[in-house]
């Protein structure tokens, strides 16, 4: 029975589907090895709060200075091309780096120690932060362009499936894997990591390139039947700002998530000096509390689809609002590290479940040819947020600590946090409701192609 459950599953994604799946679990593996090693090198670096969120800035500013464009290249290219330049663009990024933190390995300390030094040693800084940086831009075109790719590979009826499979995968990945390989590495050497994670980036573009086909986006025909040409770049641009901000759905959602993904990273930004200085915990534990993620990614993205139809779509998204709302305090309040790994596991259940139905509502509703500029914008909107969530957790720790001491302006960060997610979930629960996102799908194909389809609901 479970056989030809899984023979059926396969069937249903196609093997297009498993190379991007494998692909992106290669390199989320890397990716869990950084959650280790770039902040444990980060505050290796320097332990200035303020610098350290500077280099969350850093990777993010990109989601806010290049998504837009992001989205009208990949509405004009081969998606599957660009995936696949944008992971060896990052491979190589990630090996200088690697090659320049293997040369001033005798100026760092101990790797798996709790720095305490206040010491910054500026030249690796400043190349920490431009990778970063380079690194974020080149995350901002792939990542859009992948997302854009799952509805050329799975038909819109196995979307939820699909997308709750490969973030199960990647968080996995990302999260359960990645992080505790990155500690036993780092122990050996900061280098060690980081050139891992330049590998994997070669090997999921080694992947991606062996799907067949092209990937261009199909644009709407002419009354002649041929296919409309190309227009200015401010013009599509403007299309796809247009098309999501008429739509009275994707508009608040994409609002909403902004200002989610702002208050996570108020206090992510921060997280490996919470886990040295207040948890006084070291590199393992940091990478176990990571771990606590992947625990509830694994079980949402497995239930993510059932619980969406058994609860409402709009029901589970308040789940997400309200639990993160209460969460988030609890981690400020916390003094154990196990509390800490049970209230991330529960924080990115609900996260989770988020991303599996607002992605996959994106997916099926947005017309194909504008799917790359409308994701960007709402990307935009969803991501921009990220380096100001980094830029106000530095600020609050400093000016906090200018009043109370380091521990207390550490745990403040989380309450600012939460309070943001209470906020949401009193606004989001009116605005996104499961009768609205419901209307939504069942309008997914509106007469007029130019225009996003009509929401009814309350």
């Amino acid at each position: 029975m479970l056989r030809r459950r899984i023979d059926r599953t396969r069937q249903q994604l196609g093997a297009n589907y498993y190379k991007l799946l494998i692909g992106s679990a290669i390199t989320n593996l890397g990716d869990g090895i950084g959650i280790v090693a770039y902040p444990w090198l980060a505050s290796a670096v320097t332990r200035n709060p303020f610098l350290i969120t500077l280099i969350g800035f850093a990777q993010r500013l990109p989601w806010l200075v290049f998504t837009l464009p992001a989205g009208v290249i990949t509405d004009r290219v081969d998606r599957r091309r660009v995936m696949v330049a944008m992971d060896a663009c990052r491979g190589v990024i990630t090996g200088v780096l690697a090659l320049a933190v293997a040369l001033r390995a005798d100026a760092l300390p101990a790797p798996d120690a709790v720095v305490r030094s206040a010491h910054t040693d500026t030249a690796l800084y400043l190349l920490v932060v431009l990778a970063t940086l380079l690194l974020g831009a080149a995350e901002v075109l792939r990542d859009n362009s992948a997302q854009t790719l799952m509805p050329a590979l799975v038909s819109p009826d196995h979307l939820e499936k699909a997308n709750g499979r490969l973030w199960s995968v990647e968080s996995i990945a990302n999260t359960f894997a990645g992080p505790p390989l990155g500690s036993l590495l780092i122990a050996v050497a900061f280098a060690l990591p980081i050139v891992f994670d330049a590998a994997s980036f070669f090997g999921a573009a080694a992947l991606v390139f062996l799907i067949p086909g092209t990937f261009r986006a199909e644009r709407p025909s002419t009354e002649d039947g041929e296919p409309a040409s190309a227009a200015s770049w401010r013009d599509e641009l403007r299309e796809g700002v247009r098309w999501l901000w008429r739509h009275p759905l994707l508009r608040p959602m994409a609002i909403i998530l902004g200002l989610m993904n702002m208050a996570s990273m108020v206090s992510g930004s921060l997280l490996v000096l919470y886990v040295q200085e207040v948890l006084h915990q070291g590199a393992t534990v940091f990478a176990i509390i990571g771990m606590g993620g992947a625990v509830g990614a694994v079980v949402a993205g497995a239930f993510a689809s059932y619980l969406s139809k058994r609860l409402g779509s709009g029901t589970c998204l308040a789940i997400t609002l309200g639990a993160s709302a209460v969460i988030a305090p609890l981690v400020g309040l916390a003094r154990w590290w196990p509390i800490v790994f049970v209230l991330f596991a529960a924080e990115t259940l609900v996260g989770m479940l988020w991303n599996v139905i607002t992605v996959s509502l994106r997916q099926a509703i947005i017309p194909q040819h504008l799917l790359g500029r409308v994701n960007s914008v709402y990307r935009f909107f969803a991501w921009g947020m990220l380096p100001i969530g980094a830029l106000i957790g530095g600020i609050v720790v400093t000016v906090v600590s200018r009043f109370d001491s380091r521990e207390h302006a550490l745990r403040s960060v989380w309450f600012v946090h939460g309070a943001i997610y209470l906020v949401l979930f009193v606004f989001g629960r009116r605005l996104l409701t499961t009768e609205k996102l419901d209307a939504a799908r069942a309008a997914a194909e509106p007469a007029d192609p130019a225009e996003p389809a009509t929401v009814n609901g309350h």
